[in-house]
């Protein structure tokens, strides 16, 4: 049996303490806990936050972090006293948006297994009679939500772990990270020293001191957030109404014995540099309370429940806590330090849950749950920016109790990165959504008179935000003549060297060792058989591959995996590069006269590669489509990039070229029933229940991943990917519905989009396998009604792969 390692968590609030808890459970007691303050009220976020635990999430990695929270909590007890109470969640809906929003979140819940109830004012009134029933539209039930106790979960999780052998020891303010070799060794306080094989920061609002130690950005802001305490109200004796969101006025609301708890996202953001965090007196985490961003919030809090108006605000504090840039937590290990690892920006609602995830990480080799939302290594280096992380952290906490449709995007700072092609796409009147720091159009004005356009039906108000028709007719148009898609954001890198093929033929499923000029699609798996990504991968030369990956994740887990002799390389390439993919019927008219090169079906056949010259520019020629047409992605130099588009448009304007957007683009891939990882796919299913296994070869040798999946395969599954249409064209679906059978709640929604060349509304879903079945009838819920569905045969467009593979 390996040692146990020497770990050091820095930080004794709630989550370091369920982390110590989950790691000496799993037999890791060689462990000390550290925090600068005292224990258990270490002046962190733990130390005033009120303890509200919603589970609903539209993540459902975080909801899954809230149930295990409830669960655990809820077990757990110190000296007598619960650490958590299941009082229930109230939320409430005073206008009819919000009402709609909250029929989409029970959908959400029954989605992720969370019981959950839409009812009526009259109800809402019975469960909580302070509520002005006639303000309440209707309200959104939670029975197992409830109030945690922080400080009491904290120090009940404490004295388990010192149970078991770990160690506790307050006013360890930490100054030094030790390391050799390229890992951790240790940390410095400021009155000694401890060897450490793994270092675990859980420092919550000081995480970012704590990185700066090691050379690591933590993308945090703390943040001030209002909390109020009234005076007694007459008639309360005690916490017995459901915990109360009153998300129209950014406001929730707990009992404190007589008296209410009132929380408040309505005031302006309020962001503190984690440095200057204790530089005063008293609780760190605790500044004064300022009356004036409370007078709104009080005003909306009284006309929702009228019995305040009896009190007045007795006491309040503008407390501390953590905000990223896109609201969710960070967690991994630093990408250049071994054994230096974070869990930061987690709430009290999600902390035992990640407590376990992070526990399984470390001891596993695997968390058991997809993170890839909350990775650390998720974030682009544009993204770590200051002024990027401040900005859109800021955005975050405006956005809290938001109704925030899926395809909404940040609104600064933007633009941050664009494509050579960006000034040409502005002057086609280009809607530019965003995504990883891109600009990406949607559709394009300029084909607004495309008389494919009346043919596009209408969609109902949710679906058609940041939608047109004009991307519909745009899908039509690359399907009967020929488009022009940016490809430009799709990440890539150069793997190099000549370990390049054994390294890739480890990391990845398929078959690699081909000739150069052949492209394959692989996975990429965890060491249980997850699908963590999916890529394309071009041989360009013997010793030098281009590799399409997903997110800054892929390239950090390759990067992990890299020989230590230096025989492979990995090169972004993405910001030097750009791509066009051409595809349509019509794609090889227009490209072939534009070069020397035979574009040929005979020549130049599905899944190859070519280098080759259009007009005056040089490119990587790839025959591959995302959208099951006849085409090429074609790639070049950043600096070339215009010259490129400005050739194919002028040479396809006989063709009736166009350039289309992300909105076709969707459509189409759907219609072939192309997956999207980390939408359709997460490490939480392997290949053959993703409809991926024909991209595993189980006799080329070992890849990561590979003993997992023995003894699996299509007919062993118990749950499988399937396609779902709806005839209602009007009724698109957007993503994470519920989906029943029977009455019951079977899957979830992954992507959804209308498929304008077959004429119905398009959803993926999660099933199991006994109702993944052509012609099975299901329904899915969405905004708290059940449409009609049907299972389809996949894909409904091009079953015989005719298109892709057209000579013509």
């Amino acid at each position: 049996m390996a040692p146990r390692p020497r770990v050091v968590v820095i930080g004794a609030g709630i989550v370091g303490c369920a982390i110590a808890d989950e790691l000496t459970e799993r037999g890791w007691t060689d462990l000390t806990v550290l925090d600068q303050g005292d224990l258990f009220a270490t002046g962190g976020s733990s130390s005033h936050a009120p303890g509200l635990v919603f589970q609903t999430s539209g993540c459902a990695a975080m909801t899954g972090f809230a149930q295990y929270t409830v669960a655990k909590y809820g077990a757990l007890d110190l000296d007598g006293r619960p650490c958590f109470r299941p009082l229930g969640g109230l939320e409430v809906a005073t206008t009819p948006e919000r009402l709609a929003d909250l029929k989409r979140r029970h959908g959400w819940a029954t989605a992720s297994g969370v019981e959950s109830r839409l009812i009526g004012p009259d109800e809402c009134a019975a469960l909580h009679p302070l509520l002005d029933q006639a303000k309440v539209l209707g309200g959104f039930h939670i029975p197992s939500d409830g109030l945690a106790e922080p400080l009491r979960a904290a120090e009940a999780q404490a004295r388990r772990a010192i149970g078991r052998g770990a160690k506790f020891l307050a006013r360890q303010k930490v100054v030094g990270v030790e390391s050799a070799g390229g890992r951790v060794t240790g940390v410095t306080t400021e009155t000694g020293s401890f060897r450490a094989d793994i270092v675990l920061s859980c420092a919550g609002m000081w995480g970012p001191v704590l990185g700066e130690l090691v050379d690591l950005a933590i993308p945090l802001v703390p943040m001030a957030h209002q909390y109020a305490r009234t005076g007694p109200l007459p008639g309360l004796t005690g916490a017995t109404r459901p915990i109360l969101r009153h998300q129209d006025a950014d406001l929730y609301f707990r009992e404190h014995g007589d008296r209410i708890g009132i929380g408040a996202y309505g005031h302006r953001p309020m962001p503190m540099p984690a440095k200057e965090i204790g530089a005063g007196e008293g609780m760190p985490s605790e500044l004064a309370f300022t009356p004036a961003d409370f007078e709104e919030s009080w005003a909306a809090a009284v006309g929702l429940l009228p019995p305040l108006g009896e009190t007045k605000v007795e006491e309040g504090i503008n407390g501390l806590f953590s905000f990223t840039p896109d609201g969710m937590p960070l967690l991994g290990e630093h990408p250049g330090l071994g054994g230096f690892w974070v869990a930061e920006a987690v709430w009290i609602t999600h902390s035992a849950g990640v407590a376990r995830a992070m526990a399984r990480w470390l001891v596993d080799g695997q968390p058991g749950t997809d993170l890839h939302g909350c990775d650390l290594a998720r974030f682009e280096p544009v993204q770590l920016a200051p002024d990027y992380v401040l900005a859109r952290s800021c955005q975050s906490f405006v956005e809290v109790y938001d109704v925030v449709h899926p395809l909404q995007p940040m609104a600064e700072p933007r633009p941050l990165r664009t494509s050579p092609f960006y000034e040409r796409q502005a002057g086609l009147g280009a809607y530019f959504l965003e995504a990883s720091g891109w600009e990406r159009p949607h559709w394009y004005e300029a084909n607004v008179n495309l008389p494919e356009v009346e043919s596009i039906p209408p969609r109902n108000d949710w679906a058609a935000r940041h939608w047109s028709p004009i991307g519909g007719a745009e899908a039509l148009v690359a399907r009967r003549r020929v488009a022009m898609f940016d490809m430009t954001s799709l990440k890539r890198v150069e793997v190099t060297g000549p370990g390049a093929l054994p390294f890739l033929q480890t990391m990845t499923t398929n078959q690699l060792d081909k000739k150069p000029g052949s492209v394959t699609y692989t996975l990429l798996l965890d060491e249980d058989g997850g699908v963590r990504s999916d890529l394309t991968v071009a041989r360009i030369g013997a010793e030098r591959f281009q590799v399409g990956v997903n997110s800054a994740i892929d390239v950090d887990w390759l990067r992990r995996h890299l020989p230590r002799d230096g025989a492979a390389q990995i090169h972004e390439t993405t910001p030097g590069t750009c791509c066009i993919g051409l595809w349509g019927p019509l794609a090889r008219a227009v490209l072939q006269p534009l070069s020397t090169t035979d574009f040929s079906h005979r020549a130049m056949g599905y899944f190859t590669t070519k280098q080759a010259y259009v007009g005056q520019v040089p490119v990587t020629a790839m025959r591959l489509s995302y959208v099951g047409e006849l085409g090429w992605e074609l790639y070049t130099s950043a600096d070339l990039g215009r010259e490129l588009w400005d050739t194919l448009s002028d040479a396809g304007q006989a063709h009736g070229v166009i350039a289309a957007g992300r909105d076709a683009f969707s459509s189409m891939r759907l219609e072939k029933g192309y997956r999207l990882w980390g939408t359709d796919v997460t490490a939480e299913h392997d290949p053959y229940e993703a409809g991926l296994g024909f991209a595993v070869r189980m006799d080329k040798g070992y890849f990561i991943g590979r003993d997992a999946l023995a003894g699996r395969s299509a007919e062993t599954v118990t749950r499988k990917l399937t396609c779902l249409t709806v005839d209602d064209p009007y009724s698109v679906v957007l993503g994470k519905e519920p989906v029943y059978a029977d009455g019951r709640p079977v899957g979830y929604v992954t992507s959804a989009a209308y498929g304008y060349t077959v004429g119905k509304n398009i959803a993926y879903a999660w099933l199991p396998a006994e109702l993944s079945v052509p012609g099975r009838p299901l329904e899915i819920e969405y905004f708290g009604e059940r449409f009609p569905a049907v299972v389809a045969s996949e894909p409904l467009f091009d079953a015989g792969l005719t298109r892709i593979r057209s000579a013509a």
